[in-house]
């Protein structure tokens, strides 16, 4: 019996070092870290727009609806995100649409903007507007890594054998974010 059982532990284990675990864990962590990054760059692109908002406020006070609207915009999506949303595809639509109602925002506030040509000049608005864009750039990037990671782990997740693991340990394709989205262009 209990030689049966030591054997029946053995083969567990081969079979186990076999199966993907390992490969499962370490692409499920890189999804995270991926995605990690983009919230990163969002909260970044958040901060930048409060601060653009605030600098075009002084200039457009006929404007102060489309400028609250955005600051309001900036603040409710800095709120903490955790990887868990990678496991909720309803969250992570909710996010991403936030994300999206944020970039048409700021691209009707650079809009409104540039119908002040003394902002255009204005230095500290010059710098936010140049930080902005590289923040944009970066979050494009951030979006190519995530997009990327989830692919290997969604290709590693439904193929055989290691689907067969990942359904054992639960482990569920990631959405996805749409390649060239509005966010990040």
């Amino acid at each position: 019996m209990k030689r049966g059982l030591i054997t029946l532990l053995a083969l567990a284990a081969l079979g186990l070092s076999g199966c993907g675990y390992k490969s499962l864990q370490q692409q499920d962590e890189a999804v995270k870290t991926s995605w990690s990054e983009v919230v990163s760059q969002y909260q970044r692109r958040a901060d930048l727009i409060s601060s653009l908002a605030q600098s075009v406020k002084s200039f457009a006070a006929s404007q102060q609806h489309l400028i609250g609207m955005t600051q309001a915009g900036a603040r409710s999506v800095t709120a903490p995100v955790t990887p868990a949303v990678l496991n909720d595809p309803a969250a992570f639509a909710s996010y991403q649409a936030m994300q999206e109602q944020l970039d048409r925002s700021v691209h009707n506030l650079i809009g409104l903007a540039a119908s002040y040509p003394q902002l255009q000049e204005d230095a500290n608005f010059l710098d936010l507007r140049a930080q902005l864009t590289e923040t944009q750039n970066r979050i494009a990037a951030a979006r190519n890594r995530y997009i990327e990671a989830v692919r290997i782990f969604n290709t590693t997740v439904r193929t055989f054998p290691t689907d067969v693991t990942a359904r054992m340990f639960d482990f569920r394709p990631k959405p996805n974010l749409p390649v060239g989205g509005a966010v990040g262009k």
